[in-house]
């Protein structure tokens, strides 16, 4: 039985759909807010690997390549990159609303200020 992911274009939320058949029509909806415009996401697959193995990957130097910790955007991906890396969904639902909202450039910080350009504030003119 295939599990289908989506991400809501309204909402912006994972939505799974369960079918009992491939060959059956899928009703796509999203659970959250009902809207019926909905991307289809690639879903992940198992690979077996030992834990030995991917802490080994993590610790691979080559893998903050390109990383800038003052910018929101390459935070972002490499902690897609970690979570894909451990096998597992960091956070759920929320930590990937967060992820998306840093990409995008509408997070914000503890100060209040848009992380999206750059971080210290997001270029406010006031100090």
């Amino acid at each position: 039985m295939p599990i289908y992911e989506y991400r809501c274009n309204q909402c912006r939320k994972k939505v799974s759909i369960l079918t009992l058949r491939a060959s059956e029509p899928v009703e796509e909806r999203c659970e959250h807010c009902g809207s019926t415009r909905l991307t289809r996401l690639m879903s992940r697959f198992a690979t077996t690997r030992s834990e030995e193995s991917r802490l080994d990957s993590l610790a691979d130097p080559s893998n903050l390549t390109g990383l800038d910790e003052s910018d929101p955007r390459s935070m972002a991906r490499w902690m897609r990159k970690m979570g894909r890396e451990m096998g597992d969904e960091l956070g759920g639902e929320d930590f990937e609303e967060m992820l998306d909202e840093m990409e995008s450039g509408k997070a914000d910080d503890e100060d209040g200020g848009n992380l999206g350009s750059g971080g210290k504030g997001g270029g406010s003119s006031e100090d």
